[in-house]
């Protein structure tokens, strides 16, 4: 059996990585999707085990003491994870699998599984992105300006990444991705 491939969708907070994955799912429903731990409080709608494994911050540490997250990262003071098993599990049994993380965790994974599809989704321009964060309503003043200035560092890391997609247009994007993973599943490998 083949192994199933690693596809890794990262880009600024704001980008809309979130709504592109859930609009992928009727799309690919094959496709295997990683769910992250975290130490950020939930949003309104948001289950546990389904977004996100929400974690108090000692239980996110004790996850990191023991090596069962792929990558992590600290963001905006919350920290976000990836847990192993699931993901090395689901590619070993053939399957595809996507994570949605921030930048920092994608380059993490990078170092690891080099051999993933690294997607960058990008904003249009950086007013769409902050109006996109403004517009969520949950993000006091301070935490737009900072997010934007994170936003501005994260779109200079793109040179890392195999392929960037614009998020101008939900349907496009989903497209767009769709067609990376048909493409990479045809790659003749070197």
């Amino acid at each position: 059996m083949s192994k199933g491939l690693l596809i890794v969708l990262s880009g600024p907070s704001g980008v809309g990585k979130g709504t592109v994955c859930s609009a992928l799912r009727p799309r690919i429903p094959n496709l295997v999707y990683s769910v992250s731990a975290t130490t950020r409080k939930p949003r309104m709608g948001e289950v546990d085990g389904v977004n996100y494994f929400f974690k108090e911050r000692e239980e996110f540490l004790s996850m990191i003491e023991n090596d069962e997250l792929l990558e992590y990262a600290e963001y905006v003071g919350n920290f976000y994870g990836t847990p192993r098993d699931f993901v090395e599990e689901t590619i070993a049994s053939g399957k595809d699998i996507i994570l949605e993380i921030e930048v920092q965790g994608a380059l993490k994974v990078k170092e690891k599984f080099p051999d993933g599809v690294f997607i960058f989704l990008t904003p249009p321009s950086l007013d769409e992105l902050k109006d996109r964060i403004v517009g969520r309503g949950t993000e006091n003043q301070a935490t737009i300006d900072h997010r934007m200035s994170v936003a501005v560092d994260e779109l200079e890391l793109i040179r890392h990444y195999d392929y960037a997609v614009v998020n101008d247009e939900i349907n496009l994007a989903c497209k767009r991705i769709e067609s990376i993973i048909i493409a990479e599943h045809c790659k003749v490998m070197k």
